[in-house]
């Protein structure tokens, strides 16, 4: 069974995509490969690449470390407003004071010192500044920049620059570039490459530990303030250059053997953009949400002496997890899950999508490039185009399913049946129905009398007038027999009217019979009348068969019952006989009566009535009247019935109605069969 069943998957696939049509194929297609595209290569694709960096910054600033101890390997000495306001010059910045400093610090030992100031223009104090380089001893390293990298200097004062560096002497003064570059929207959060032509970056040649800083380039791994006994923590401590003047030696334990930064922390020049001044509220940035370039090349250069590099992911990796956001959102869509299933399947994506970047980050992996914002438009694309592929899909087999149920239940039946498939679920439901059966008398010696093609014509033709009726008047249609159709009312839902329309179709049903006859053909042998038979009872509905062949179908006492009544309109002379219980319900006045019966193969009498809505309603009238009256023990009314019906000589069913009463006496029944 199961080879089987995997033997029909190609077949089923095929149908599916059949279903779906060239048109949506294309398109869903196309959206899986967009949603590919973006949940791997985001970072490209305007917008949704700055939605991207600003949940990374997030990310960082919540699992970045906060420092509770200053570092005591790095200090900075910087030129601020007040040594502005008190040197009385702004721009370039003085020279004096800082030939001073740098003799003073040189005498206090320092590891390294690198000056992120461009000397690219001269000035007065220019011989003075030199010779104290000329003198050092400390590894100095000054800033350099290119003019074709960096607007802030045109190509004379690159010319200037470089000379002023020659100037300074073959000693340990060098120059290093000052290059940091910002992603697209203005933030700094990579590592700058060391670039060809240009002197190694600043963090890079001021340790030479880590010489695999020289290629790196993914974030830059930046450590915020941190909080010891309610007050901030800056990351690195700050001296203003005129209290390295002023003071002295007195700095020594600030300085000795630590890494000097010498620039800029002026309000509004050298400021950049970081992950962690996005969010920060701290005092620290009084200059709102920015860091000035001093401060990022003393990160860069603490992460490389601390030798932290977050983990890369691979890029097979980041295919791998674009595959699968796509993947799943293809699939939640395919299912077509519905309600709460629907609601937990995308809290858990969701979830997951919002709580592994954070994960990944905190586990010191590089997220600088994780698409999570490409994952999420990935999986929409997904579910959005294979979702439209279902629906077609669903559309199709839906249609093909309503046209199919159509086949045996009325349209607004089977319409409420695709809403509720529960309605015909696999367990069979004890309820009241209107069962009605009916046949052609004498099918089976014409089938013999005709070829097939002929006979298969006209059954076809006799049973698709006959369902017809049945679905028109909102019956259900269980099986065919041959040419004799099983059919019911009141299941798998239940009018109010379900007596009358059961009782309306089994009499258009004869009529329709009648027309088929005069209408088969001169090349076909007579054909004999259609008999219908109804009554109403308890049966056993529902689905049967188990779950690979099932049929819907309705069993027990009222569909024999239904079946014996159509049985009985030979002996009885009749074409429609209605059981008394099925004609209790109907609201139509055209009954007469057909006596009480016993059934064959049954023991209990049965009352049976003959719908003749033809006839005289008085007649009709009188009939009843006088049989209930010779019922109750009143023997005129026999002679009665005697003379209506020698008045319808015509009336076979009328005569043998007499007759059997006559036989029987005042409340008997008639065997069928004893005579």
């Amino acid at each position: 069974m199961a080879g089987r069943e995997n033997g029909n998957l190609p077949k089923r696939l095929k149908r599916s995509i059949g279903q779906i049509g060239p048109v949506r194929l294309l398109a869903t297609v196309l959206l899986l490969a967009l949603g590919l595209y973006v949940a791997r290569f985001n970072y490209s694709i305007p917008l949704v690449s700055d939605v991207e960096s600003v949940l990374y910054d997030l990310r960082f600033y919540r699992t970045a470390d906060a420092v509770l101890q200053q570092d005591d390997r790095i200090v900075l000495i910087t030129y601020d407003d007040q040594t502005l306001r008190a040197l009385g010059k702004r721009s370039p910045l003085d020279r004096h004071m800082l030939a001073q400093a740098l003799a003073t610090i040189d005498a206090m030992n320092p590891r390294a010192i690198g000056i992120d100031i461009l000397f690219d223009q001269p000035q007065a104090e220019d011989e003075e500044l030199l010779r104290t380089f000329r003198a050092m001893h400390t590894p100095t390293w000054l800033a350099f920049a290119q003019a074709s990298s960096n607007d802030q200097i045109d190509l004379e004062q690159e010319q200037f620059l470089r000379d002023f560096i020659r100037r300074a002497g073959a000693g340990p003064v060098r120059a290093a570039s000052i290059r940091i570059g910002a992603d697209n929207d203005g933030y700094m959060r990579r590592w700058p490459r060391d670039r060809a032509g240009l002197p190694p970056l600043l963090a890079n040649a001021m340790t030479r530990d880590h010489p695999e800083f020289a290629r790196y380039a993914r974030s830059i791994d930046y450590r915020i303030p941190g909080t010891a006994e309610n007050d901030e923590v800056p990351v690195f401590t700050n001296l203003p250059i005129q209290f390295v003047a002023q003071m002295g030696d007195a700095l020594r334990p600030m300085i000795e053997g630590r890494y000097v930064l010498i620039g800029g922390n002026i309000h509004d020049l050298d400021e950049f953009n970081t992950p962690i001044t996005r969010f920060t509220t701290s005092q620290l940035y009084p200059n709102g949400r920015t860091m000035k370039g001093l401060e990022i090349h003393a990160q860069m250069l603490a992460q490389q002496l601390d030798g932290r590099t977050p983990t890369e992911i691979p890029g097979w990796v980041l295919w791998a997890a674009a595959v699968v956001f796509v993947a799943v959102g293809a699939l939640t869509s395919a299912f077509e899950l519905r309600g709460w299933r629907l609601i937990l399947a995308l809290t858990l994506q969701l979830a997951l999508v919002v709580w592994l970047p954070f994960q990944l980050q905190a586990m010191r992996i590089d997220t600088i490039n994780l698409p999570a914002v490409g994952w999420t438009v990935g999986w929409l694309f997904a579910f959005v185009g294979v979702g439209a592929a279902a629906r077609a899909v669903g559309s199709e087999q839906r249609r093909f399913a309503q046209s199919a149920l159509g086949k045996y239940l009325p349209s607004d039946v089977a319409l409420e049946i695709m809403r509720d498939p529960d309605r015909i679920s696999l367990h069979g439901e004890q309820t009241q129905i209107y069962a009605l059966f009916t046949d052609l008398e004498g099918f089976t010696k014409l089938s013999h009398a005709i070829t097939p093609a002929t006979l298969s014509r006209l059954l076809n033709r006799y049973l698709d007038l006959m369902s017809d009726i049945v679905l028109k008047h909102g019956g259900t249609l269980d099986k065919f027999v041959g040419d004799a159709l099983v059919t019911f009312w009141g299941a798998p839902i239940a009018r109010p009217d379900d007596a009358d329309r059961a009782l309306r179709a089994g009499m258009e049903m004869y009529r329709c019979g009648e027309e088929f006859r005069r209408t088969a053909g001169d090349d076909v042998p007579p054909i004999g009348v259609t008999r219908v038979g109804l009554h109403r009872g308890e049966a056993v509905v529902g689905n049967f068969g188990g779950e690979g062949r099932i049929q819907y179908t309705a069993l027990g006492d009222a569909m024999n019952c239904a079946a014996r009544l159509e049985s009985a309109n030979k002996a009885l002379k009749t074409t429609m006989l209605v059981s008394d219980e099925a004609k209790r319900e109907t609201t139509l006045d055209v009954f007469r009566p057909m006596g009480r019966i016993v059934l064959s193969g049954r023991a209990t009498p049965v009352e049976v009535w003959e719908p003749v809505p033809d006839m005289d309603p008085a007649l009709r009238g009188q009939l009843n009247d006088f049989w209930r009256a010779f019922d109750d023990g009143d023997a005129a009314a026999l002679a009665r019935l005697e003379e209506i019906a020698a008045a319808h000589k015509e009336d076979a069913a009328l005569q043998y109605f007499v007759y059997r009463i006559r036989e029987v006496g005042s409340g008997g029944h008639f065997v069928l069969g004893s005579k």
